[in-house]
């Protein structure tokens, strides 16, 4: 199985190509710039395994939620690249993608609770249940405020995200009713690799036109008062 995963959702900028059971990444953080930086580290991966465009089962990214001008970029170099090689594309959520790594750091973890920043004094926020696979409630934008934490939860739960870090007070929340935090974390085109392996063995593949960008959020800016 080969498969070539991209994701430039947040200030992370990543690739990662998936040659069998190996993978080889590329990731740098960055505030903007990704354009430039994508199509070089696609190339460099490629060229470490020695594969070609063709020869992949599948183009993986992440879909959003995230920055809008970062998931379109994903979005559209993801549907270039699979409609050139005529492969078919996978779309990750990005909220899926930082449970993932979660899940790959402490594999007692039951639920996840992922907090990506969204800007706009808001959050992009998900609830993970661990299972046979990574089942996910609604993806939301809101207030860190009004993300919902459990007052009495049942097993080991982690709550992981940048949005953990810009808003402190939710950590807290997430802290004081038995979290385990990541606040460090930004979906990568690691974890995105990861849960494409999945979807591609479950033949979850998509047509390229398929491929569309997930913003969750309508509005793209914010009127100053």
């Amino acid at each position: 199985m080969k498969i070539l995963a991209l994701d430039t959702a947040t200030e992370a900028c990543s690739v990662s190509l998936g040659v069998d059971g190996r993978s080889i990444d590329r990731y740098i953080e960055l505030e903007r710039g990704h354009a430039e930086q994508l199509l070089p580290m696609v190339d460099s991966v490629l060229a470490e395994g020695g594969v070609s465009l063709n020869a992949l089962d599948a183009i993986a990214f992440g879909r959003g939620p995230g920055g809008f001008t970062g998931v379109r970029l994903a979005a559209s170099v993801a549907q270039g690249l699979a409609f050139g090689a005529q492969v078919g594309v996978v779309p990750v959520s990005d909220l899926a993608a930082v449970a993932q790594r979660v899940i790959q750091l402490n594999p007692s973890v039951r639920r996840v609770l992922v907090a990506n920043d969204a800007r706009m004094k808001e959050v992009y926020s998900a609830w993970f249940d661990v299972g046979a696979t990574l089942a996910s409630g609604v993806e939301s934008v809101g207030p860190a405020a009004d993300v919902q934490v459990p007052s009495d939860p049942v097993g080991p739960w982690a709550a992981a995200g940048r949005g953990l870090k810009v808003w402190p007070a939710l950590a807290d929340r997430c802290r004081e009713a038995g979290a385990e935090l990541h606040v460090e974390l930004l979906p990568r085109a690691s974890e995105v690799l990861a849960l494409a392996r999945i979807a591609v063995a479950a033949g979850q593949i998509l047509d390229p036109v398929a491929g569309l960008p997930v913003y969750v959020r309508d509005r793209v800016a914010q009127a100053s008062l």
